[in-house]
């Protein structure tokens, strides 16, 4: 079965409008400690950590979507062998959050939303950089936003240049999503897991 909030407590923070799990924060961090644990993410200069407190619209830069087609979640993976990745990626000028989502995903997996996109946390940090990745993103604090969707996949991957080559999408078991989801990064399956927790 795919997520579903029924089960779920629900907050919808000023600004947002999005629904939020309001879970045990304690319990959370021992059942995913590596999800939980201070990072180095040296590819962006930046020392983040992860919350389920969501930022600010104004604070996120990035958006990635753990999407699921009935009991399978939608997975990447670019020119870097054997590297699977979620959709999602960096806004652009003036494009708001769910427009970056619904672009992302089309761009990388070829899919579309076929439900609300819930997230459920954020990668948040000051980056050491002098100056932002790009000129209109936040700097220096900024945020990586998670969330998990139903989705679809109604065409082929299609990317901007400059865009990573996405070789390959494909929808795998959730047991073999974790898996492969560590191949980017050691937190990924539980990431993974997490998305999937939320339904119960």
């Amino acid at each position: 079965m795919a997520p579903s909030c029924s089960a779920v407590v629900v907050l919808r923070p000023a600004g947002l409008g999005w629904p939020v799990n309001n879970r045990d924060v304690s319990s959370e961090t021992e059942r995913y400690p590596l999800l939980y644990a201070p990072d180095r993410w040296e590819w962006a200069e930046i020392d983040v950590e992860f919350s389920t407190q969501l930022p600010s619209d104004e604070l996120v830069q990035s958006v990635h979507v753990v999407g699921f087609i009935g009991e399978g979640v939608v997975l990447c993976r670019d020119e870097r062998p054997d590297v699977w990745f979620l959709p999602g990626g960096t806004r652009e000028p003036h494009e708001s959050v769910d427009d970056c989502i619904r672009r992302e995903l089309s761009e990388e997996a070829g899919g579309r939303l076929v439900g609300d996109f819930h997230p459920f946390g954020a990668h948040v940090g000051v980056s050491d950089r002098p100056h932002p990745y790009r000129p209109h993103l936040p700097h220096p604090r900024k945020a990586w936003l998670w969330g998990w969707s139903e989705v679809a996949l109604v065409e082929t991957p299609t990317l901007r240049a400059g865009g990573e080559a996405v070789t390959e999408v494909c929808t795998v078991p959730l047991r073999e999503a974790m898996q492969l989801a560590c191949t980017d990064n050691a937190w990924g399956g539980e990431h993974r897991l997490r998305a999937w927790s939320l339904e119960q």
